[in-house]
């Protein structure tokens, strides 16, 4: 089976890389008008950075791609359009990680037919293998990893435990194995909580 390196990231990590992001959109003087988040891993650091930069207008496309424990569709889709007016609007648009770079490329394509004045991009993680340019992230991933943000973490648990092989036949092998191959310690509680969600 492939290994690969994962970060689990905390609830602290996420208030402190919002809180540095709406720093720099702050000294760049860019005042957006509303910001977008991208669905579904934008809506909290959006949210944040709403609250950090005194921002109201708060709304959100849903762009799908990737799936549970960095499993991905082929093709990049808007699952929910944009059902706001935004002409002539100055649109901040926030997600979690620039990645691949599909997701965002495929959301500014979007918004740029409702015709907005300027549309900038910002992630709190930035990857520099992606082949999109964000005008703003808090922190640069060089060397390449699968994040694990707490909104998403039994989602993508629950994904890396479906590629184990051979399957777990204990909490203790399947804790023992997301160890070795992912890198990451999942408490035996928290495997137990996952290994009960419906579909698994």
């Amino acid at each position: 089976m492939e290994e690969m390196r994962c970060e689990m990231i905390s609830w602290v990590e996420v208030q402190r890389l919002c809180e540095r992001l709406a720093e720099s959109i702050r000294a760049s003087r860019y005042c957006p008008d509303i910001v977008i988040a991208i669905g579904r891993g934008g809506y909290i650091p959006a949210r944040l950075v709403c609250d950090y930069l005194g921002i109201m207008e708060l709304t959100s496309i849903r762009v799908e791609h990737y799936l549970s424990g960095s499993d991905r569709q082929k093709e990049v889709s808007i699952r929910y359009p944009l059902r706001d007016d935004i002409s002539s609007l100055q649109v901040l648009l926030v997600d979690d990680v620039n990645d691949s770079g599909d997701t965002l490329d495929a959301a500014v394509r979007h918004l740029r037919t409702y015709n907005p004045r300027e549309i900038r991009a910002a992630v709190m993680h930035n990857k520099a293998v992606s082949g999109f340019s964000t005008d703003y992230y808090a922190r640069k991933i060089v060397k390449w990893r699968w994040l694990i943000y707490p909104w998403a973490v039994n989602e993508d648990i629950s994904g890396f435990l479906k590629r184990l092989s051979p399957a777990p036949d204990s909490l203790g092998d399947a804790q023992k194995q997301l160890a070795e191959h992912f890198g990451i310690n999942v408490p035996q509680q928290r495997l137990r909580d996952i290994l009960a969600l419906p579909g698994r």
